[in-house]
């Protein structure tokens, strides 16, 4: 990272903030904070749902998965386009039915405070555990800019004598993004989020297309090249027909399960749902999740074709780099195009690239501590207030909920530094186990069922089994939220068929 690259990162984080800053006038009320009075063009709201659905470990892993296997990869895709259309019919509309701020307050209604808080209450240990992880993903990449200058290990060293400098270091870079990504959010609260996102969006997809552009460049044949030597190799195969529970990205589990991941974390989640409460209008929120699905195909499918360039290019005219990057003889595909970037982007550039994966983590992450504060404040202060406070006495509790959360992500990175690889793929993988559990209590409300013991043991059980599918089988984590809300809507339906007929 040369003076110019630094200088192009440094104007994206002074950008933001200056954005977050600028949008912070007006606010009043937790309405303005949490869903910006229901004002934002849907334009803006598409470009933010994308955004939030498109981490860093996305813009990093998907060109590895195609390096390493194909495009089956868009199977999932497809699901995620059939489960947006669930999602406009069965949920959007009951959105607007009252003047929500979070997706739980609907589950309060149906089925009682209780329910509502323990929906909210998973989302909450879920959600900022996994961003905790997410943010220490981003941490790598920001240590490996600082760690390329001469002198950091020495003064890293001096810094904290008792630590590994590259310790000391990626502590300083999980640091240093949470407190800018708490600061914009903090002061601009939803309105920044939504226009940092388009932002944000414009850079990491504006980074992977000059990224795209070099590398073809670098490639003697061009694209003709790509696509037959990529054809050859099997790079190119998008479907996978083979019908079996314990294999990812096939055809089924793709279209089933990607649809049903999709009405969960689209439908039921407060991260994605917190967009539409954003909206003018129902069709505004219908109009931006429907549009985002084809950016979303067109973003995955950009990051996938780079992954078969770099297996075009490092095969044929750079097999050595292929050799540092394996480990005990396996290659580590997610190292790929950061190497690439690293050592064969001219300067300036790398620094517009390295900026696009810090814009995919800041748009997930100022995403995730929004929604953690509007469930903090809709779903667990404001019912328990005895009094009612005055709107701006609730809009300074939003902001301080926002820092609280904002620090907790920060000390979940801090601890996953000190954990494994197989530890961290594990803490991630907890939203799709519960985010069937979440959409089976909404579908009995959605069924009409009122009752708290039947959502509760619905919970309960479903909980159970999706405890002992993890632990007991290899089933793919893609039919996980399909088990998940098949069990709790099920078990549901059976306790309240044991006890006396509901009046409605």
């Amino acid at each position: 990272m040369g003076v110019l690259d630094l200088a192009v990162l440094g104007a994206y984080v002074a950008g933001t903030v200056w954005l977050g800053l600028a949008l912070s006038r007006g606010q009043s009320t937790v309405k303005d904070y949490f869903t910006s009075s229901r004002r934002a063009p849907w334009g803006v709201v598409m470009a933010s749902i994308v955004a939030t659905e498109t981490s860093t470990v996305t813009l990093v892993s998907l060109p590895g998965f195609a390096f390493g296997t194909d495009l089956t990869f868009l199977q999932l895709v497809l699901g995620y386009l059939v489960g947006r259309v669930i999602v406009t019919l069965l949920f959007i509309p009951g959105y607007f039915r009252g003047e929500y701020l979070t997706a739980y307050q609907v589950l309060a209604e149906r089925f009682g405070d209780g329910v509502g808080r323990m929906a909210a209450t998973i989302f909450l240990a879920t959600r900022n555990l996994a961003d905790g992880f997410r943010l220490f993903a981003t941490g790598l990449v920001l240590g490996a800019v600082l760690l390329s200058w001469p002198g950091a290990r020495a003064t890293a060293a001096a810094l904290a004598p008792g630590l590994d400098p590259t310790t000391t270091v990626l502590l300083v870079s999980v640091l240093l993004l949470g407190l800018i990504t708490i600061a914009y959010t903090y002061l601009g609260g939803m309105t920044a989020v939504l226009w940092t996102d388009l932002m944000q969006l414009s850079v990491y997809v504006g980074g992977s297309v000059v990224a795209g552009v070099v590398l073809l460049d670098l490639i003697p044949g061009g694209w003709r090249e790509v696509v037959e030597t990529g054809s050859a190799a099997g790079r190119f195969r998008l479907f996978d027909f083979t019908w079996d529970l314990d294999r990812s990205y096939t055809f089924w589990s793709g279209l089933v399960g990607g649809a049903c991941l999709t009405v969960s974390t689209h439908g039921t989640d407060q991260l994605i749902v917190q967009r539409y409460l954003c909206s003018r209008s129902p069709g505004d929120a219908s109009k931006a999740l429907l549009w985002s699905g084809a950016v979303v195909l067109g973003q995955f499918l950009l990051f996938l074709i780079l992954g078969v360039m770099l297996f075009v290019y490092y095969t044929g005219y750079d097999p050595e780099t292929l050799a540092t990057l394996s480990s005990g003889g396996a290659l580590q595909t997610d190292r790929i195009f950061p190497a690439f970037i690293v050592t064969q982007l001219p300067s300036g550039i790398r620094g517009l690239v390295v900026a696009s994966i810090f814009a995919a983590a800041m748009s997930t992450l100022s995403s995730s501590l929004n929604a953690s504060a509007s469930c903090t404040v809709a779903d667990f202060y404001i019912p328990a207030t005895r009094h009612q406070r005055s709107p701006r006495h609730y809009l300074a509790v939003a902001r301080r909920a926002t820092l609280v959360w904002g620090l907790v992500q920060i000390l979940v990175a801090f601890v996953a530094i000190r954990l494994s690889t197989r530890i961290v793929d594990e803490v991630l993988g907890i939203s799709s186990f519960t985010n069937g559990l979440i959409l089976g209590i909404f579908l009995l409300g959605l069924a009409g069922y009122r009752r708290q013991t039947t959502a509760y043991s619905g919970i309960a059980v479903g909980a159970l089994v999706m405890l002992g599918i993890r632990l007991l089988t290899d089933v793919s984590w893609q039919w996980y939220v399909l088990i998940g809300a098949s069990t709790t809507f099920l078990a549901g339906w059976l306790v309240d068929r044991a006890r006396e007929p509901q009046s409605s």
